[in-house]
């Protein structure tokens, strides 16, 4: 087994360890693995969805696109449901449109179907390079930005308000537990602890549970058990026709574009701080990687959650030294087990999941140095998508908005030479929905 191993996953490694493998996959499993508790109280406590199909999807999403990623594409690179896309999935698609979750999964099956025939024809590499560095950076900040206003507003930190819109709440004793889980989860990545943010859920659902009988007015959490078998009642219950409809296609566009642009930008970027590069200078595997990451956004819909992508916390594993699928693979396996935690997984109150959103937004934060302020034509559509993206609940409006604007200002500017194809079918898409 060691030796197939090494032939299969360590040609041309240099210095191929499998007990490395094993640990960099255990580690992007640590600091991901919070996934499997937010994005089911995401998805099924604000939808009509039924949170442990939610749980069930995740983590089969998760297991077996990280395993395919590490098997076909031999890269240490995991994937799971994404943070913003399954925010999108909820306010701005279910909720913010009135949209039944079942056409909302078919919207990501066909964007999933949509994103590998691109993957294929290499459109999807051609579409992503032709877009502006600084509104690519822009949507990962306001994406940012829209992820942890979502968790200040979970965690009841921010509340309506008639008069200024939102304001921040009197103190309760969920938002003194959101402001212990949130500090107690930046002291450990402060310390860089594997598993910090499930460490903070952990603990915040922990002192819930003394908490609401010490002060004796609610109670935070609700015990129902650990075990349980998987609920795969969600499995095909995606609307595959509705979604076909012409008022659907900037819906599938924002999925698709949100996805293609993280994927790519997390590729590109783990393989500039890896040196995880082909001979040619380019992304390991890259054609496969992509092909991979559209098929588990395609999956997704079949089982019943938000698109998968590939996640950022893969670069944890690599830097404990992970250079090959097989991190990506025993990251994948360590998912299984979670499927028959169910009742144990969903007393996790949602303001104990609230600072892990908070620190997401965090992590997407820098990308804001990638944008030159001084040159007004790049900065104003880039703050546009920024501001727009949480203040409307809707990646959609900021996308729009950001790539309308940086046509025209080009246009006024003389500069029109510097649109392209790819840029002209985004406005285009654009345009429609604002029609619609």
């Amino acid at each position: 087994m060691t030796n197939y191993l090494k032939r299969y996953f360590g040609q041309g490694v240099e210095d191929f360890s499998i007990r490395t493998e094993v640990l960099a996959g255990f580690t992007t499993f640590m600091t991901m693995m919070y996934i499997i508790v937010v994005n089911p109280d995401i998805l099924g406590n604000h939808t009509q969805m039924p949170y442990t199909g939610v749980l069930t999807a995740t983590i089969l999403v998760s297991a077996l696109s990280s395993i395919a990623m590490g098997l076909y594409a031999n890269n240490p690179i995991a994937l799971a449901p994404g943070m913003g896309l399954n925010a999108f999935f909820v306010y701005g698609v279910v909720l913010g449109q009135n949209i039944d979750w079942r056409i909302a999964l078919g919207i990501v099956f066909w964007s999933g179907i949509i994103a590998i025939i691109l993957s294929l024809s290499k459109v999807r590499d051609i579409i992503a390079q032709a877009i502006p560095n600084s509104l690519k950076s822009a949507i990962a900040v306001g994406i940012g930005f829209f992820i942890a206003f979502i968790g200040l507003v979970q965690a009841g930190v921010i509340i309506s308000s008639e008069d200024t819109l939102v304001k921040i709440s009197t103190l309760g004793a969920k938002q003194v537990l959101f402001w212990i889980g949130l500090c107690v989860s930046a002291f450990l990545l402060i310390k860089k602890i594997p598993g910090a943010l499930i460490v903070g859920i952990i603990l915040t659902t922990l002192l819930s549970t003394f908490f609401g009988r010490v002060i004796g007015t609610e109670k935070l959490v609700n015990w129902n058990g650990i075990f349980s078998t998987p609920n795969f009642e969600l499995f095909l219950q995606f609307d595959i026709l509705s979604p076909l409809a012409v008022s659907f296609v900037p819906v599938v566009f924002a999925f698709l574009f949100t996805d293609m642009i993280d994927s790519i930008s997390l590729f590109i970027g783990v393989a500039e701080a890896s040196n995880l590069k082909d001979a040619s200078g380019q992304p390991k595997n890259m054609k496969k990687a992509l092909l991979v990451d559209s098929l588990s956004t395609t999956i997704s819909g079949i089982f019943g959650t938000s698109s998968s992508t590939s996640y950022i916390e893969s670069a944890a594993g690599i830097g404990q030294g992970g250079r090959t699928g097989l991190t990506a693979v025993v990251c994948g396996l360590c998912f299984l087990p979670f499927l028959f935690f169910a009742p144990l997984i969903s007393v996790v109150p949602s303001f104990a999941t609230a600072p892990t959103l908070v620190l997401v937004g965090v992590f997407m934060a820098p990308s804001i140095k990638n944008i030159n302020w001084s040159d007004y034509e790049e900065s104003i559509p880039a703050f546009i998508v920024m501001i727009l993206i949480p203040l409307t609940y809707s990646i959609t409006n900021g996308i729009i908005w950001g790539f309308l604007s940086w046509t025209v200002l080009k246009i006024l500017s003389g500069k029109w030479r510097q649109l392209n194809i790819g840029i002209v079918i985004i406005d285009l898409i654009s345009v429609l929905a604002l029609l619609r």
